[in-house]
């Protein structure tokens, strides 16, 4: 089912962290410098499963639980990404940008909030 990103901020979500902290991309070689990971059973715009970076853990995952407290919304791609966070966590839009850089720079987007 797809759905709107919008929709998640503000609730919690479950994470199945697919590329861990540390690991490296299988085609572009980067190192991951967050938990990356996915939410399972959904769709988003790019018909694969919802994207989320799951920032303030610094151990790597394979699944986390947090609250959604942003989307990166990419303005020249369809592929959206929550922003998760340990539960009572904030992140400013600036150490959003810094934490999900090291993927976001190659595209132009914005952080939504609500």
């Amino acid at each position: 089912m797809r759905v709107e990103t919008s929709d998640y901020i503000g609730q919690v979500v479950e994470v199945c962290v697919d590329r861990p902290l540390g690991s490296r991309h299988p085609e572009f070689g980067f190192q991951y410098p967050v938990n990356y990971g996915f939410v399972p059973g959904t769709r988003s715009a790019d018909g694969e499963e919802l994207d989320a970076y799951v920032l303030g853990p610094a151990e790597p995952l394979s699944a986390f639980e947090g609250r959604c407290i942003a989307v990166v919304h990419r303005l020249d791609d369809d592929d959206d990404k929550l922003v998760v966070v340990p539960e009572g966590r904030q992140f400013t839009d600036a150490e959003i940008r810094r934490a999900t850089r090291f993927q976001e720079r190659y595209f132009t987007s914005d952080i939504r909030r609500s």
